[in-house]
Order: C-alpha cells, then sequence, then structure tokens
C-alpha cells in the first residue's frame, strides 16, 4: 500500500500501515530531503506525544537521521506539538518531525513533518516526500540506521526538554503576572495527553 500524506502529515493504524519498516521508509525520504534543504548542516528535531510506540517510533526516526550523517535533537520525553514546533525555530533547524496522530482514534499513529518555520510542511513538500518514498522503493534503496547509543556517543542524536525554551517565549507573548493576579477557577484535566503532569500544566487553581 502507498505511504500518502494527508493533511498535516501521515496518519495510519498502528502495526497495520504504521510500522517500524514503515516509519523507517518514510524517515528516509525526510532525510533526503533534509539532505537537499542543508547540504552542509543538516538538522532536526523530533517529538512525540503519549500514543503507543510513539517514544519508540521517534528513536526510529532519529536513527535513520543519524544513519544519514543528519545532526538530531531527540526530545527526551512527550511533549505537546506547540512546543516541539517552537523547538524547531529556536534550534535553526533543517526540519522537524512530529510523532502524533492527533484527533485521529487510539488505534492510530502518525508523523507529522514540520518545516523550518515551525509550521507544517507545504502539499508540495509532502507529495515530494511521497515521490522520494516511491524512488527509493523502485531503486531498492533501504534506511540508513545507525544504533541510538551509538549516534548518542557520537553526537548525532542529543536528548533535550522542549519544555523550558516554549515557556520563555509564552512568556513574551502573554503576561503571566495579569493572569495569575486574576480571579480565576481553572480546572484542566490533560488526561493521558502530553500537557498532563507538573511540567505541562494538570490541574491549576486560582482563587
Amino acid at each position: 500500500m502507498p505511504i500518502k500524506f494527508g493533511t498535516d502529515g501521515w496518519r495510519a493504524v498502528i502495526s497495520e500501515e504504521f510500522t517500524f519498516e514503515n516509519v523507517r521508509l518514510v524517515s528516509q525520504a525526510i532525510a533526503a530531503y533534509v539532505l537537499a534543504q542543508n547540504p552542509t548542516n543538516p538538522s532536526l528535531v523530533v517529538g512525540y506525544d503519549t500514543r503507543f510506540l510513539s517514544d519508540r517510533y521517534a528513536a526510529e526516526v532519529a536513527r535513520v537521521m543519524a544513519g544519514n550523517g543528519i545532526f538530531t535533537w531527540l526530545s527526551r520525553a512527550d511533549a505537546p506539538t506547540p512546543a516541539v514546533s517552537y523547538a524547531i525555530v529556536e534550534k535553526q533547524a533543517t526540519a522537524g518531525v512530529m510523532i502524533t496522530a492527533s484527533h485521529n482514534p487510539p488505534r492510530y499513529n502518525g508523523l507529522k513533518l514540520k518545516a523550518a518555520y515551525g509550521g507544517s510542511a507545504s502539499p508540495a513538500t509532502s507529495a515530494h516526500i511521497e515521490q522520494l518514498i516511491q524512488q527509493q522503493a523502485e531503486e531498492g534503496i533501504q534506511p540508513r540506521l545507525l544504533d541510538l547509543d551509538v549516534a548518542l556517543a557520537q553526537n548525532l542524536i542529543k536528548k533535550f526538554d522542549p519544555a523550558w525554551a516554549y515557556y520563555a517565549h509564552l512568556s513574551n507573548l502573554v503576561d503571566l503576572d495579569i493572569l495569575s493576579g486574576g480571579e480565576l477557577n481553572i480546572v484542566a484535566d490533560g488526561m493521558y495527553g502530553s500537557g498532563r503532569g507538573g511540567d505541562w500544566g494538570g490541574v491549576v487553581t486560582r482563587p
């Protein structure tokens, strides 16, 4: 089955079409795209959400990038998509990948390709990635992989926390003192998403 990008990336059912093998194939096409965009100093930011195996899929993306000589910032834990998008700009990366199926049902996972400006890749870029995947299949090109621990030791992959740079960015956009001083009672339930917990949110109350 051909891999097709839809609105804001590629999504498919886990273990049917969304497999480790296919994630590697897509990652190899993205690596070719990144190298064409920046052949001298290519880099990528990779993040992921709390979906089943998202951390493993993200690691596979990073391994393929390392196998192609592309430096990768890999989120050390699940993170919201906006934080990962901002990290692409903050790190001045060539592009980014977010492993998430967004609003799709739990049996899905997905891969969002982000441009250097942090937003979604254009339809033309997505179509180009599809062409590269097809070209790889026709030419028998297999994903180039590097062991994760080796890539970390060689500094081809660096784990990072996208949270604090994003917090700082938000504080420049929103007057947090006004929000803190307001008479607000807010309950935010992140459930099992990447917005849960003390680092990103959870339950907030203001008297």
